[in-house]
């Protein structure tokens, strides 16, 4: 996956402290649950609104004390995802434990682990099943297309009680999550988005929804026409 450079990025910036301003990584701290929660719906009128069930935990850099900035986030979103539907911490592997499996199964060579090399959804959706985590759908979106014709496919996910998608692409690279889809009665669309390249100690949800760490993202605004998306859709074991 090719690597994000900032100076090139389209993607939407939340009003949040540089990730280059902390001196040391953050001591490990206890992940926050269900971060989204007292959110607002974003459109103005009649809507259809579906968000995911279940519980998650917000991980993001530095989390676990290790300073991951630059290139965790593809590991830190897969975390949130293995932490579903119970939001608990239990069978969420750290950094390098998925290393050392991507690397044991064949997907990465020799070497991997230990390195600072992104992985994706394809990397998630191995990762889900070597770990016993719930379920990964992998679906592709074409370059020039974005997300907008994969909205009701997304609202169907939510609303039939699937859990956080993953999302990543090449052009646009920053993983992240999804946690619901509100779509207006005319062309508005909009998805919950979790981001996970915070940096610090938050205190409570409130603090990352001010600062727009998880919030609502206008589709047509915030993701990279120019850019193919992977996304990872999980659900529960059958």
């Amino acid at each position: 996956m090719k690597r994000w450079n900032p100076e090139f990025s389209l993607e939407f910036v939340p009003n949040r402290q540089k990730e280059a301003s902390a001196p040391r990584p953050p001591p490990v701290l206890e992940p926050l649950k269900d971060v989204h929660v007292g959110l607002a719906p974003p459109c103005r009128g009649p809507a259809r609104l579906a968000l995911l069930r279940g519980h998650y935990l917000y991980y993001h850099y530095g989390c676990d004390g290790l300073d991951d900035r630059g290139w965790g986030c593809g590991y830190r979103t897969l975390q949130t995802l293995c932490s579903w539907p119970e939001g608990q911490p239990a069978g969420v592997p750290g950094l390098a434990a998925v290393q050392t499996a991507l690397e044991d199964m064949g997907d990465k060579p020799p070497g991997f682990r230990g390195s600072r090399n992104w992985i994706g959804c394809v990397e998630a959706s191995l990762c889900l099943a070597h770990f016993g985590g719930p379920q990964g759908r992998l679906c592709h979106v074409r370059r020039g297309a974005g997300l907008q014709g994969e909205l009701e496919t997304l609202y169907s996910h939510f609303a039939g009680g699937g859990g956080p998608v993953m999302v990543g692409g090449d052009a646009d690279a920053q993983s992240k999550a999804l946690l619901g889809v509100c779509l207006g009665p005319d062309t508005e669309a909009y998805v919950l988005v979790l981001d996970p390249h915070y940096w610090g100690s938050p205190k409570n949800p409130s603090e990352l929804q001010d600062a727009g760490w998880v919030g609502w993202r206008e589709v047509s605004t915030a993701f990279d026409p120019s850019s193919f998306y992977n996304l990872c859709l999980t659900s529960l074991n059958s």
